[in-house]
């Protein structure tokens, strides 16, 4: 059976130290999941992108893909970017079952962590 597979989905930056957090993130949820095939991806300016990592685990024989976007609001990116990128990627792979959640600032979950982080500095 081929492995569910969970993309983190980010901005990017050039800065090459902006990813470091989205990483060690990667890692933790990997850690969390060890049956699941997790990446993170980016909408632009630095790689891998979100194409390249969909066609890479498409060529893995993944065939569930759920996309994460880690932002904390629903802007243009969310909105629009990037549903219209996972209805291009659905075309191009229709074997793949690609799902987007809803971004994580849209999460109680992440108030609540939010509201803990700011009350106890």
């Amino acid at each position: 059976m081929p492995t569910p597979s969970l993309i983190l989905f980010a901005h990017g930056s050039r800065d090459p130290l902006w990813r470091a957090p989205l990483e060690r993130l990667a890692e933790a949820v990997r850690a969390a999941m060890p049956d699941h095939n997790v990446a993170c991806a980016y909408l632009e300016l630095c790689a891998p992108s979100l194409p390249d990592v969909v066609k890479q685990m498409a060529s893995d024989g993944v065939r569930d893909i759920k996309i994460l976007p880690l932002f904390f609001g629903v802007g243009v990116h969310a909105r629009e970017d990037l549903p219209q990128l996972v209805a291009e990627l659905s075309v191009q792979h229709p074997q793949l079952r690609l799902t987007c959640a809803p971004a994580v600032g849209e999460h109680p979950a992440m108030t609540q962590a939010i509201v803990a982080i700011a009350t106890s500095a």
